[in-house]
Parts: C-alpha cells; sequence; structure tokens
C-alpha cells in the first residue's frame, strides 16, 4: 500500500447512524527537496479532513481548520512543533540511513502513518506503518508488540525496534488510548462540519459510446460523508464484474463526488437499475423499457425519507418530507412524454 498523503478515506457504508471516524497523521521526508517538495512533511486528518500542517520551510504546526485554531491554546502549536522539528531531523537521519543500506542515491523518500480509528459499534482500531520509495517497510502490530518487517533491511530495523519493549508498549498505549481520545476531542470541536450529513445528488443517463453499445452512466455529487455505495443491477442482479467505478473526489465544496457505468445492447429487455446508499437512505433509479425517462424510488431505512423528483432522463433529490415508516417505498410515476 502506497502511503502517500491522501485527500481522504473511504470506508464501507452501513445502515446506521453512527459513522467510522479517523485521525491520521502523515509524515513524509525527502532526500532531495530540490524537486519543489519540501525535506519534511506532516499533516493530520480527521476523517478526510486536514486538521494541522507542518513543513521543513515554515517549521511551524499550524491549524488547518478553524475549529482547531478555535480550541487549541497557543502552546498546543508551540509544543508541537518542537515536537516536529525533532521529527524533522530524525527522518533526515534515518532516510540517510536507508539510502546507505540500499546503496541508493537521488531521491527517495521516507514516510510514517499512523492513527486510529472509531467505528460504528463503538470499537477502535490502531495503525503505525513506515514506507520507503512509496512501498510498505514496516508495520506495527500492537497487539503482540511486534513489527512485520518487508525486506531485508526492514528485518535490521524490526530487531532493532523489539529490543525496546518501552517503546513497543508506548505506542501501543498511544494508538489505543491517547490517539482515541484526540479523536474525540476532535469531533466535538468540529462536529458541525465532521458530523453532519448531506445526501447526494444523483443523475442517470446513457450515451451511445460504441456503434451498437450503450453505455449508462450512474452519477452522485454533493454527499457528504464520503463514505458511499453504488451499484448497477440487472433484472435484480448485481453487475459487479461489469461495471466501471469512479473514484470518490472532493468536489471543492466540502462535498464528494463519484459515479459508475455499464455497458448494455440497447435493444435488450432486460430492466437496469442504479442502487446508491448513503448514510441511512437507499434509493433505486430505475431505467423503464419503454422510454428514455427516469423512474426514481426511494427507500427510508431509519425513519427519513427524501422527497424525489423524475425527469426525462434525469433524477435528482429536492428535499426531506416528514418521517415516514421504515422500509416505506415511494413509486415516482415517470412524466408524460
Amino acid at each position: 500500500m502506497v502511503l502517500l498523503l491522501p485527500l481522504l478515506i473511504v470506508c464501507t457504508v452501513e445502515h446506521s447512524v453512527a459513522r467510522t471516524h479517523s485521525l491520521r497523521y502523515f509524515r513524509l521526508g525527502v532526500s532531495d527537496p530540490s524537486y519543489g517538495i519540501p525535506e519534511f512533511i506532516s499533516v493530520g486528518y480527521v476523517d478526510s479532513h486536514p486538521i494541522t500542517t507542518y513543513d521543513s520551510g515554515s517549521r511551524r504546526k499550524e491549524p488547518r481548520a478553524p475549529w482547531m485554531a478555535e480550541h487549541l491554546e497557543p502552546d498546543h502549536w508551540e509544543r508541537y512543533t518542537q515536537l516536529l522539528r525533532g521529527w524533522q531531523q530524525a527522518f533526515r537521519v534515518e532516510l540517510e540511513r536507508l539510502q546507505r543500506h540500499y546503496n541508493h542515491s537521488g531521491f527517495h523518500t521516507y514516510q510514517r502513518m499512523i492513527g486510529c480509528e472509531l467505528l460504528e459499534d463503538g470499537s477502535t482500531t490502531g495503525f503505525l506503518q513506515y514506507a520507503y520509495d512509496g512501498e510498505d517497510f514496516i508495520i506495527f502490530d500492537k497487539d503482540t508488540l511486534s513489527w512485520t518487517a518487508i525486506g531485508s533491511v526492514a528485518h535490521i530495523i524490526k530487531r532493532a525496534w523489539e529490543a525496546n519493549l518501552h517503546e513497543l508498549q508506548y505506542q501501543k498505549n498511544w494508538l489505543e488510548e491517547e490517539c482515541i481520545a484526540w479523536l474525540k476531542r476532535f469531533l466535538e470541536y468540529g462536529k458541525d462540519t465532521l458530523q453532519r450529513t448531506e445526501p447526494p445528488l444523483v443523475r442517470v443517463y446513457h450515451k451511445e459510446t460504441l456503434p451498437g453499445i450503450t453505455t449508462l452512466f450512474c452519477r452522485a455529487h454533493g454527499f457528504y460523508p464520503p463514505e458511499i455505495s453504488m451499484i448497477w443491477m440487472k433484472n435484480g442482479e448485481e453487475m459487479i464484474q461489469e461495471m466501471d467505478l469512479g473514484d470518490i473526489l472532493p468536489s471543492g465544496d466540502g462535498t464528494y463526488q463519484t459515479w459508475i457505468s455499464l455497458e448494455l445492447d440497447p435493444q435488450s429487455s432486460d430492466l437496469y437499475s442504479c442502487h446508491v446508499e448513503h448514510c441511512d437512505v437507499h434509493m433505486v433509479f430505475q431505467v423503464p423499457q419503454d422510454s428514455g425517462t427516469i423512474l426514481l424510488v426511494v427507500k427510508a431505512v431509519s425513519g427519513s425519507i427524501v422527497l424525489a423528483i423524475a425527469l426525462a432522463g434525469v433524477g435528482f433529490l429536492a428535499g426531506r418530507r416528514r418521517p415516514r415508516e421504515k422500509n416505506e417505498v415511494i413509486y415516482l410515476p415517470a412524466p408524460a412524454q
């Protein structure tokens, strides 16, 4: 797994109001900063939101979210600035050591990811791993207090790190206790942003991509959190192997977008539908056999219902209505042609 600084972290959606939340810190050191990349970078994320940043140019840890600046005192930023200056020096030393072991020169990278998750059921996870040149290098197992080494050089480091039992126990305690405590604190600080829900706007359409081949597209945008599930079904059966999946990407306004597509024979009598699950709502967009319109079906899975509108070739969410019984289905007729 490549440990590059991510824009987002995506998890599986389940039918629950509770969500999985994560706190992650990424550190990156480079051997040659002349490529325009700072020698050392550290970025913190809650879920997909950057919350802190530090680099070797500014040499300051700074907030990336307004609610971090509002709730943490200046001495917090000064204390962690000093800590990260130490990490900057340590990364330089460790990267030079790795280059000597590998007999490497030129541009190389050394990365560290550490963090924890608070799962929907209240349980927690923790993780700590390093990468060299974007490839897994050594991974911490907090349950066994051991390191998993990838390659002969990593085995040298594994033996040295496992000899320090105090440090192993410290890392375990940080992942299981301190990291979770910070995550809960940050979730409270940024609850208006981090714990909000914005349902997806969905559009279903088709176009001829090759002679005799029509491609169905199902696009979702404007949703938050980024966890979403989308799938095409044919006559009630999932079409997982036949689908093309788009990445879940930020839209630039604090929401996300993605898409799925499926090729079909336009002469086929099969019934296709796009199923979208987001938070506690399951939406089904059916493609009728006898017209080019979209029939939109919305099913509530936890008491809230979403008003849907069907247009010629386009389906979208319009607003919310009063709560109805769980699993009630609203069928909206296609408009007259």
